[in-house]
């Protein structure tokens, strides 16, 4: 485990389930889905094409901030877009990166003009601590001699 491993590898070990609303749905809707299946955002489909993102964060800032409710407003209202999306081969420290530049917390993973994963920072971060830790062991194992090359 790397930072320079592609976010495919996170994807070969958490899957490839990914959860999508209509652009057209309600904002109540979408919160229905995500709470049903403990998720923080939702592609957003029209069609089969990509047009959103939906979050939580969505929701806080473009809803209820502003005294609107989620049965009235569409998904499509409120949504983040365009998409930051990443490719398969896309690096994790890449991913943080675009993270951290675009300020979003969820990346859909494309291959060509299909979602074919999600990613969240947590991913992205567990990826990182796991990696992290086999770093230290690796030094403990060459400190103590037990180390095999």
């Amino acid at each position: 485990m790397k930072l320079h491993d592609p976010v495919e590898f996170i994807i070969k070990k958490k899957g490839r389930e990914v959860y999508s609303i209509a652009a057209d749905a309600t904002v109540y809707e979408a919160l229905v889905l995500m709470a049903k299946q403990g998720i923080g955002a939702l592609v957003v489909m029209d069609g089969s094409k990509l047009v959103g993102v939906f979050s939580e964060r969505d929701y806080a800032r473009k809803v209820i901030l502003v005294g609107r409710t989620s049965r009235e407003m569409k998904v499509h209202e409120i949504m983040t877009s365009p998409v930051v999306t990443v490719e398969l081969k896309t690096t994790v420290d890449e991913c943080m990166q675009h993270m951290t530049d675009k300020r979003c917390r969820h990346l859909p993973v494309m291959e060509g003009e299909t979602v074919v994963a999600m990613v969240s920072v947590g991913d992205l971060v567990n990826w990182i601590m796991s990696a992290q830790d086999r770093t230290i062991h690796d030094l403990e194992d060459y400190i103590s001699g037990d180390y095999p090359g």
